[in-house]
């Protein structure tokens, strides 16, 4: 790792979590109601600890979510609204990727290309370019980086590891070895090495197996991932697969990771379509882990496990059976500012 760069982990300290208020314009349109829900609850949880920074795609939107806001009595002395009309609001993937530089930061902007091409992303594309302008990194330095790589894909410890799934970055760049890869990652990232896992995916995924969806990091060398125990399952198989991977990897010292295997929610399914109801896809916030909750009686077992993996971090379920409709969950939604950012 450089000496003066760094890629924090998701569980420092943080300025804000980014989101964009979803609306009729977005694919939300169909059960915007339902969604509007969830987003009013993790506002809620949010600000129970940190500021929430929302963006709102014009002046009509931010009267109507402020709104809603103050009828759900969220500390609107939190909330800070950010006009830009944005195409979805998966900002987890559209949004900044925040590097430490000395004693203030870099921000890289990413090319967003929707994964891969399946949806129309132009106005995404110009997202953080447009944050930028409005002085919301304050005087940090945004590196556009021509290359498409998404947030959800990439997760880091903090200490120069990152985390990744191959699948996902062939899929982006089929013509890229993955030696090519990792020495692409690691420069810009400022990371010193790169695991992959070669396995994992969910149905009801279409990011091609990002890694918030299937395992993360969590402080003091341990790995938190999504397990299935249903041998009937049809992600029995690869997911076995995939806690055999992380089993055999090793810290930077050479030591096994402590794992925490998540729960298998029962299959949810949509108009004959399987939903991805992952529980890795969770939230890092100041003081608590927010866990996405979808109705299921493995929910519970879930934050349990959190907890063990958080130790000393209140454990906040948010309902996101509605997100999965389309494809991601909590994690998904959102995207961490580290504390400083913007002063």
């Amino acid at each position: 790792m450089t000496d003066t760069l760094r890629f924090p982990a998701e569980w420092e300290p943080q300025e804000a979590i980014l989101v964009a208020w979803p609306h009729a314009g977005t694919d939300w349109a169909e059960r915007l109601a339902e969604v509007e829900e969830t987003y009013i609850a993790l506002v809620q949880a949010v600000t129970r600890y940190q500021p929430a920074w929302i963006c709102v795609a014009d002046d009509d939107l931010q009267t109507y979510a402020e709104a809603r806001l103050r009828s759900a009595r969220v500390d609107m002395t939190k909330v800070r609204f950010v006009p830009f009309d944005y195409d979805d609001t998966w900002l987890r993937d559209s949004g900044p990727i925040t590097l430490r530089e000395g004693d203030g930061f870099r921000v890289l902007d990413f090319r967003f290309t929707a994964w891969g091409g399946k949806f129309e992303a132009g106005r995404d594309d110009r997202l953080v370019e447009a944050l930028a302008q409005q002085g919301l990194f304050g005087g940090a330095p945004r590196q556009r980086i021509e290359f498409a790589l998404e947030g959800g894909g990439i997760e880091t410890d903090g200490d120069g590891t990152l985390l990744t799934t191959w699948h996902c970055l062939h899929e982006r760049h089929p013509q890229a070895s993955r030696e090519d890869l990792d020495a692409r990652l690691r420069q810009w990232l400022a990371q010193d090495r790169v695991l992959w896992l070669d396995h994992g995916y969910l149905e009801g995924d279409d990011t091609d197996a990002h890694i918030d969806t299937l395992a993360r990091f969590a402080p003091g060398d341990a790995i938190v991932f999504q397990a299935c125990d249903d041998p009937a399952d049809s992600h029995h198989a690869e997911l076995q697969a995939m806690a055999a991977d992380i089993a055999a990897l090793r810290t930077a010292d050479g030591r096994p990771y402590r794992l925490f295997p998540l729960p298998w929610a029962r299959p949810i399914v949509d108009n004959g379509r399987r939903l991805a109801a992952s529980y890795a896809n969770y939230l890092i916030i100041n003081g608590a882990v927010l866990i996405p909750a979808y109705g299921d009686r493995a929910d519970d077992a879930a934050a349990a496990v959190l907890a063990l993996a958080y130790p000393g971090r209140d454990i906040v379920q948010v309902p996101c059976r509605p997100l999965i409709w389309q494809n991601g969950s909590l994690h998904c939604i959102t995207m961490q500012l580290p504390a400083g950012l913007g002063r």
